[in-house]
């Protein structure tokens, strides 16, 4: 029929494990958001896994929710990082460390 639970579950482990590496060792703010929005995904695709392997709508809702929290993220996120640029000329989050101008 599908593909075993087994299966998705370690693809999210994989999505999470790269989205958490790029979210710790990258000084890129961008890729800071795109690291998060990975990891988002991941944590979907384990709702959407267990909700087929169940049977149930919960894990679909609840994804649901989860996208519309990923795309706010995205646009606060955005904007935010447009905004820096601006000021200071640089997205690296290292020269960032401060919110005073």
């Amino acid at each position: 029929m599908g593909a075993p639970l087994s299966h998705y579950l370690l693809l999210a482990g994989f999505l999470f494990l790269v989205g958490a590496f790029g979210f710790v060792w990258r000084r890129n703010f961008l890729i800071v958001l795109m690291s998060i929005e990975i990891m988002l995904n991941a944590s979907n695709l384990v709702l959407l896994a267990f909700a087929r392997y169940w049977g149930g709508m919960d894990g679909h809702v609840i994804a649901f929710f989860v996208i519309a929290l990923a795309a706010a993220e995205a646009a606060v996120g955005l904007s935010i990082l447009i905004s820096v640029y601006r000021s200071r000329n640089t997205v690296d989050v290292e020269e960032l460390n401060q919110l005073r101008e």
